[in-house]
């Protein structure tokens, strides 16, 4: 489960005490629509061994849970603007809250804080899943594009998580191929019996039935590399 998935309404309250509502109503309305069909993505790589383990976890600045966890996270970030993970962390426990909008904010100002540079892939990562489980995935792509020619070069994540999104948004083919980068790095686990529930034990049950469906593409018309 995701840092802060159970926290509730009146678990939140605490983080519009500290004025930030406002100001993520003002960021929501100001942001620019992403076009999902006119974004370009490279050409999948033939293989994706890299380990990318920093990257792909919640945001933990602070240890807790509940409400005394929001009170500590929000006193934080008000205290110090620089407070670049717990802003994240924040982020997080809004958008699994049901408040999107506050959550945009947060997400956003890390994002663009001057000291973001080493926490920003896995801020990154985590902004994508949550726009994705906000029904968002043309920018849940956005956010994972950026990270497409970063470092690592190959992270084993993009593969299956690229073929996820893709799907969502229509763009089949593309999705196909993504998923064949994951078959051609590990046959053995993304192959004909490749048991997502093992694989994939943080996503949701949702998520592994999309990529089955991918897996299901595959099989029937596997892509030729290059």
């Amino acid at each position: 489960m995701r840092t802060g998935e159970g926290t509730t309404s009146r678990e939140l309250s605490a983080v519009n005490a500290h004025r930030y509502a406002l100001a993520a109503m003002l960021a929501w309305v100001g942001m620019a629509a992403v076009d999902a069909h006119a974004q370009a993505l490279p050409a999948p790589k033939e293989f994706y061994f890299d380990q990318d383990r920093s990257s792909t976890r919640p945001v933990a600045a602070i240890a807790g849970s509940g409400e005394a966890l929001v009170d500590r996270l929000a006193s934080t970030v008000q205290r110090d603007p620089n407070a670049v993970e717990a802003r994240a962390q924040l982020a997080a426990i809004a958008m699994a809250g049901g408040r999107r909008a506050l959550g945009e904010e947060l997400y956003q100002t890390a994002l663009h804080a001057p000291n973001a540079g080493a926490p920003r892939r896995q801020i990154e990562w985590n902004y994508g899943w949550d726009l994705l489980r906000a029904g968002d995935p043309a920018r849940a792509l956005a956010q994972w594009s950026g990270l497409v020619n970063g470092r690592p070069a190959a992270p084993d994540w993009l593969p299956p998580t690229l073929a996820l999104v893709l799907w969502r948004l229509d763009r089949k083919d593309e999705a196909v191929k993504w998923y064949a980068a994951a078959v051609r790095t590990w046959p053995d686990q993304w192959g004909a019996g490749a048991d997502f529930a093992r694989l994939l034990p943080a996503w949701r049950d949702d998520e592994r039935a999309t990529l089955a469906e991918v897996q299901s593409a595959w099989q029937a018309k596997p892509p030729a590399w290059p």
